[in-house]
């Protein structure tokens, strides 16, 4: 029994601590450009480039979601 409550609360942790990080690193914008040849390149969200961008994209993912 003992055994079996240690595999529950082991599971509820696990699954619990899972949620908590997918949440916390959901909320973290990022700009990454893909290229046609595979490449790619990670822009820093600080970048000026990355901020109109970022702002750009927020917006349309906001009209796609009131549609």
């Amino acid at each position: 029994m003992k055994r079996l409550a240690a595999g529950t609360l082991l599971a509820l942790g696990t699954v619990g601590g899972a949620r908590a990080f997918r949440r916390r690193r959901g909320s973290r914008l990022r700009l990454d450009v893909y290229y046609d040849d595979g490449a790619m390149l990670s822009v820093p969200p600080t970048a000026p480039e990355a901020t109109a961008a970022l702002a750009r994209a927020t917006e349309a993912l906001r009209a796609a979601q009131a549609a």
